[in-house]
């Protein structure tokens, strides 16, 4: 049950998981569930754009200045922002200021808006069939060809910050495949 452990409470979680009550919560209500709407995996897509480079940790403690600061991640009026919403997002202390990732996520939306059957259609047809949990956190990969397609797919349409190993992380996170240790008392995925 490499990859576990066992928390305060008393629940075997996945190790990366159980270091603070940020990741506890995001773990335990969150990671590995489904998301099918199209403006919540455009929100799941862009923080882990956000994330690049930097820790998780930080972007879930700036996550609700992201919401604030991209009107909710509504496609919609994200593919609307101009550079004078560059600017002001670039000096938001509420969010991470990156140029090449405000302006990747403001092109995002855009490509995102210009998709006919949506973003939950396109990403969830990347989606594996489903497969036992893995035993280790050993077992688990930082990319695989469905992430691979699909970044390749997502580049193709005119998204960035998206490589072979966000991809992934957004299927982990929106459960598109379920990478929670065998053992973790998070409930499988049904769907």
């Amino acid at each position: 049950m490499s990859g576990l452990v066992k928390g305060a409470d008393g629940r075997r979680r996945c190790s990366w998981g159980a270091s603070t009550p940020e990741y506890i919560a995001y773990h335990d209500t969150e990671w590995g569930r489904p998301v099918r709407d199209d403006n919540a995996l455009y929100e799941k897509i862009s923080l882990e754009a956000f994330q690049s480079g930097l820790s998780w940790l930080t972007i879930l403690r700036k996550r609700e200045g992201f919401r604030s600061a991209f009107a909710g991640f509504d496609i919609d009026t994200v593919a609307r922002f101009g550079e004078a919403d560059v600017e002001r997002l670039l000096v938001d202390p509420r969010i991470v200021r990156n140029r090449a990732k405000i302006e990747a996520a403001i092109a995002n939306a855009r490509a995102a808006a210009d998709l006919p059957d949506g973003l939950a259609t396109l990403l969830w047809s990347f989606a594996p069939p489903r497969r036992p949990r893995p035993k280790t956190a050993a077992e688990i990969q930082p990319k695989t060809p469905e992430s691979t397609a699909m970044a390749k797919d997502l580049k193709r349409r005119g998204f960035r910050f998206v490589g072979p190993t966000t991809a992934y992380a957004l299927m982990q996170a929106t459960g598109m495949v379920d990478d929670h240790v065998a053992g973790c008392h998070v409930p499988a995925r049904r769907s």
